[in-house]
């Protein structure tokens, strides 16, 4: 049973570093990104995580990764209920926020607010953790739930 789980995880991060996974930046200290910038995640290569966009490609030596940060956003969604049906209202939407705190190329201490898409979450997550020696920190149980942690 645990080598199935690991064998399925394993699965899960490979399939994550082969093509990267969609992902928006959403704030942090990177002056080359502007807010919520579309772009894909990626774990593929040995030395650094990749944020891939039309404007900036930024790598993190995980070595010099000192913070993995997970959490969620629910929402209600009342504008799909007001629209479509009342029923909505008890459905609930999460957005899936990474924060990756590292130190640059000057010593400065710099962060990534990343939005994943819920389907890479767990393999960004495992990705990040064997790559950077790093265990996440959840910033709530839903969290931990979701993360696999």
């Amino acid at each position: 049973m645990l080598l199935r789980s690991l064998l399925c995880v394993a699965a899960l991060c490979l399939a994550a570093a082969e093509n990267g996974s969609r992902a928006h930046y959403v704030g942090g200290t990177l002056a080359a990104l502007a807010a919520n910038t579309e772009g894909r995640v990626s774990a593929a290569d040995g030395a650094s995580f990749e944020f891939r966009s039309r404007p900036a490609m930024i790598r993190v030596p995980y070595q010099r990764v000192n913070l993995l940060e997970y959490g969620q956003s629910v929402s209600r969604r009342y504008a799909l209920a007001i629209l479509i049906s009342p029923v909505l209202i008890l459905s609930k939407k999460r957005a899936h926020f990474l924060t990756l705190g590292y130190q640059d190329d000057q010593g400065q201490q710099q962060a990534m607010v990343l939005r994943l898409d819920k389907s890479s979450v767990r393999a960004v997550l495992a990705s990040l953790e064997a790559r950077t020696g790093r265990k996440v920190q959840y910033l709530d149980g839903e969290a931990r739930k979701a993360g696999g942690g």
